[in-house]
């Protein structure tokens, strides 16, 4: 993953003193319970040594038999799991909790804490052993009163780190902490295992108590006898593969812009288990041609539609697929089960074309147990992977408040490459998740530009994920025209929030395309070093997915971030396809981010012809360094 500073003193200053809380210092905290003891002097009497002043201290903490009690005052081994759509900003550091030292989680902004606990390296070896998990979990409120509180133990165990997850909760004020068990699908070793711990179901806030704080103590890592398996405190959390990514996984979905947030769309059922909402209005009028609804999510088959229990056209699942082996259109998924959207295209197909007849209700359903986060509504737009043939502005790294803009002149060469077509990339983070730029120098006069609503103009919306955020040549120039001369040499950024950002490009943007009807192909987990290939044969189901509007998807790691396929098989010769310009040839670019490929089957078949029966039975990947694909599938992309 690529390391951007954190914005600390903007969004989430905690998360430093997180790293440096946690750090080994037994004397320290030695020294500061000390300080805190009280002296209680005694009567003196005399002639007799054994009688000489003396001092009581408090009791001493009960000492639990643990793998890890947080004594010594280390928590290197834990760290912030922000993948969920629910994940809260945490600092962690250990404290005092109980009579003991605990692992303590501070929410500092009132979604779900999720820690993650790096047992592999806790363990090492040994972490095959363990069978069954237990730990002390308690909660305080800044107010000084209880209220309960209830989440997850998860782990991530066996060779494809599979997560299996088991409840805990502390409902009562005299029973805080309360001991939680997990019991363990096999640990193995070297394969990126995991526990993580999970706050979700805060009422405090409700309740008028503010979030709550959790404090993990006494985790007792236990083999199948029953008996302590032994931790190294020491070790520095290592992130496995799928833990953290380059931002958002926007994966398989649409870009989105002039978002509305549907209010209080926070939900749960059980599998084949509906809950919803009525629609607000500025939802329903929101609900327009190209419009998305995309929905924040977990589940435990990583499925998510809608329902539409009140529609004049009866009572309508929409995106589910063949779940309920219907065989209807499916939902746009990302990779990571978190995000799904479903277009107005679908929901009109079902329900007709006059969103007045889709009844007042909008529910959410999967069939596996879920829980829905947030629900907006929005335009879809491009989403972008990247850009080639990029021109870094150098030396753009800038932060400043809310609507403060701060800036550079622009270098000729970043002026040049300013063109019809061009999109202006900023890698970011922001308090809001918005951002756009701010022109102050054009001809035209001071301009924003991608601001969308957030000034309340309603001009051209910038499409931002959080991390990154794109804006048009196009969108420039409606406001400060087509004449790059009169644009000014200064370059600014702005949010309307806290913002930092680390760089600035300009060039040719790369494209996902939104894909859904994902057909896996199994056993494609390989590696190799640059310029070497590796695959597998295609199954038959994976063959007959390959049909014009396909994307092939392909989740990797690379030395260089570039990937590609090769058809090492076909009839018109051995083939790299989306190679781009790496082998000097200039060919097709795949959609590449760095984690996620994507190539189309029109690419493969301009250099290997329509008929997927003359590509051969092989499909290998490539790249020009050292690589690893994790999967590939094949999805069906909206026909253009």
């Amino acid at each position: 993953m690529k390391t951007k500073k954190l914005l600390a003193c903007l969004m989430a200053g905690a998360m430093v003193l997180s790293l440096t809380a946690c750090g080994n210092d037994a004397d320290q905290s030695s020294n500061d319970q000390n300080d805190a003891e009280t002296t209680v002097e005694t009567p003196v009497q005399e002639n007799t040594e054994a009688d000489a002043p003396s001092e009581s201290t408090e009791p001493a903490p009960t000492v639990v038999e643990a793998s890890i009690d947080f004594e010594d005052g280390s928590c290197s081994f834990a760290a912030p799991y922000m993948q969920p759509g629910n994940a809260a900003e945490i600092e962690l550091s250990v404290a005092d909790f109980n009579g003991s030292k605990a692992l303590q989680v501070k929410n500092l902004d009132g979604n779900a804490p999720f820690v993650a606990i790096d047992v592999a390296s806790l363990l090492g070896a040994d972490v095959s052993k363990v069978a069954n998990i237990e730990m002390d979990l308690g909660v305080s409120f800044d107010s000084g009163n209880f209220s309960a509180v209830s989440g997850a133990i998860l782990t991530w165990s066996g060779d494809d780190a599979h997560e299996t997850s088991n409840d805990w909760s502390v409902y009562m004020e005299n029973a805080n902490p309360k001991t939680a068990a997990a019991p363990v699908d096999g640990f193995v070793a070297d394969a990126g295992n995991l526990l993580i711990v999970s706050l979700t179901d805060d009422v405090s806030a409700n309740a008028g108590n503010g979030s709550a704080t959790l404090y993990i103590d006494n985790i007792r890592f236990l083999d199948a006898s029953g008996s302590l398996v032994g931790a190294d405190t020491s070790v520095a959390f290592a992130a496995p593969d799928g833990f953290e990514s380059n931002g958002p996984d926007r994966s398989n979905l649409a870009g989105l812009t002039k978002a509305v947030e549907f209010s209080g769309f926070a939900t749960s059922a059980g599998a084949w288990g509906q809950a919803g909402f009525d629609m607000p209005q500025e939802i329903i009028d929101a609900l327009v041609p190209g419009s998305v609804v995309e929905i924040s999510y977990s589940s435990t088959t990583g499925n998510m539609w809608l329902v539409m229990p009140a529609a004049e056209a009866g009572w309508m699942r929409v995106g589910v697929g063949d779940a309920d082996g219907s065989g209807q259109e499916y939902a746009y998924t990302n990779n990571s089960g978190s995000v799904a959207q479903v277009t107005y295209e679908q929901l009109a197909a079902v329900c007709g074309d006059d969103v007045s007849t889709w009844g007042a209700t909008m529910q959410c359903e999967s069939d596996g147990d879920w829980e829905v986060f947030s629900v907006k509504v929005g335009q879809a737009a491009p989403s972008y992977a990247g850009l080639k043939d990029a021109v870094e502005l150098e030396g753009f790294a800038k932060s400043a408040g809310g609507w403060a803009q701060d800036g550079m002149d622009m270098t000729q060469e970043f002026i040049d490459a300013l063109v019809p077509g061009s999109v202006i990339e900023v890698n970011y983070a922001s308090s809001t998740g918005n951002m756009w730029l701010v022109i102050p120098g054009a001809t035209a006069g001071w301009m924003r530009v991608g601001v969308g609503d957030a000034d309340g103009s309603g001009q051209g919306y910038a499409v931002c994920d959080g991390s990154k955020c794109y804006i048009t040549y196009e969108t420039i120039a409606e406001y400060c025209g087509d004449d790059v001369s009169a644009w000014g040499t200064t370059l600014q950024c702005e949010a309307d929030g806290d913002w930092e950002v680390y760089s600035v490009r300009v060039g040719t943007p790369i494209e996902f395309k939104p894909i859904n009807h994902i057909v896996n192909l199994e056993g494609f987990a390989k590696s190799a070093d640059g310029w070497a290939q590796d695959g597998v044969d295609m199954t038959q189901e994976f063959i007959d997915a390959l049909v014009p509007g396909s994307v092939i998807t392909i989740s990797y790691a690379s030395d260089t971030g570039n990937m590609w396929v090769v058809m090492n098989g076909a009839a018109a010769g051995w083939m790299r396809v989306g190679v781009g310009d790496a082998d000097g040839s200039g060919q097709g670019y795949a959609a590449c981010d760095g984690s996620t490929c994507q190539i189309p089957y029109e690419m493969i078949a301009e250099y290997c012809g329509d008929d997927v029966s003359t590509w051969g039975a092989s499909i290998q990947c490539e790249s020009d360094g050292a690589w690893e694909v994790y999967s590939m599938s094949v999805g069906q992309s909206p026909v253009e």
